[in-house]
């Protein structure tokens, strides 16, 4: 099993902004510090928008932040939602599948268990338990001081007051 770029990379976006919470984080910066295509990533934090994991904002002051505390992202709906258009084995696409074994295969059910299993063991990380306490993780991708973000208020995901991520 191979992860996608899109996949990885939505992951080094959910921990660097994990990572800074308070602080807007730039596409640049991420580039950067997590050795991504700028356009690879433009990619992946629109989509993460569009599922609610980030808020992102354009201009000068821009940048993005989790809109969820990370308490609350589980990496086995992350890994889903960028790795669901990519079917494992030609068997598990419905439109493409040429393999003449379908019906009288029974790898075909295994790989799916195991498959699943892969994702229930994603879906018991939350994205705070690959980023609390990792120093190291930390050192890499935390950002300069400078960019605070928001109130912590009601209605910001509040991630300032939870210590998730900053806000708008």
């Amino acid at each position: 099993m191979r992860l996608t770029i899109r996949t990885n990379l939505a992951m080094r976006v959910l921990m660097t902004c994990a990572v800074n919470p308070g602080k807007s984080v730039t596409k640049s910066e991420i580039a950067e510090k997590c050795n991504a295509s700028k356009n690879h990533l433009g990619q992946v934090i629109r989509h993460l928008g569009r599922l609610g994991y980030v808020r992102a904002m354009r201009g000068r002051n821009g940048g993005m932040y989790l809109a969820m505390p990370a308490d609350e992202i589980r990496v086995g709906a992350v890994f889903r939602v960028f790795e669901s258009d990519l079917p494992f084995a030609e068997c598990f696409d419905e439109k493409e599948n040429n393999c003449p074994l379908i019906d009288s295969c029974w790898l075909r059910p295994a790989l799916h268990m195991a498959v699943e299993s892969f994702y229930e063991t994603l879906d018991g990380i939350r994205l705070s338990d690959l980023v609390e306490g990792n120093g190291k993780l930390e050192d890499l991708l935390n950002m300069p001081v400078g960019k605070a973000m928001g109130s912590g208020r009601k209605g910001d995901g509040g991630c300032i007051a939870r210590g998730g991520a900053g806000l708008a």
